[in-house]
């Protein structure tokens, strides 16, 4: 099972379509969003879609109770968590977060063979040692909008899994930069 793994669109709807849209295309059967989403808005385009879609809140406030009346709406084509989710997707157990310090203590705890969070705007790949001895992957996949993205070019950036071989890539969405993409 291919997965989209998003973070940080704050309220720009196009980016994270396009991000979708392009996951989809190479096969992507769900998304995981996790968060600063901030509001319904940002999901009306992405639902058409009809790709379930998971999200976690993050630090910056949206409005949470049309999040939920949003979930209520959609057929299970949307659902939001809250602070965190725990997911079985593809028979992976995968926590999704929003904090980055929280991701890599959940990934220590050898529950989980994916966790995802976002807030530092910044891709990353990479596994984190278990308690067990084993090891979680532990992946970021920056700002979708492209906000405060490292490097000259703020380019916005996701993530594309795949959960049978355990494979994960950087995507980055050419068309937008970080300094204006609530637009394309």
């Amino acid at each position: 099972m291919k997965i989209c793994i998003v973070s940080d669109s704050h309220d720009r709807a196009p980016p994270l379509t396009a991000a979708i849209m392009e996951a989809q295309a190479c096969g992507a059967q769900a998304v995981i969003h996790c968060g600063d989403l901030i509001g319904v808005n940002t999901l009306r385009a992405s639902i058409k879609l009809e790709i379930p879609i998971h999200a976690v809140h993050g630090n910056n406030i949206g409005d949470v109770a049309a999040l939920y009346r949003m979930m209520e709406k959609t057929a299970g084509l949307f659902t939001y968590h809250g602070q965190e989710a725990v997911l079985e997707l593809g028979g992976r157990r995968i926590f999704v977060t929003h904090m980055p310090h929280h991701g890599q203590a959940f990934a220590c705890t050898g529950d989980y063979d994916l966790v995802c969070h976002g807030h530092s705007h910044a891709a990353h790949i990479g596994k984190q040692a278990d308690v067990n001895g084993g090891q979680c992957w532990l992946v970021n996949p920056g700002s979708v909008a492209g906000i405060d993205a490292p490097g000259v070019d703020a380019v916005p950036t996701w993530i594309l899994g795949d959960l049978e071989r355990m494979n994960f890539e950087i995507r980055t969405l050419q068309q937008f930069n970080g300094h204006d993409s609530s637009h394309p």
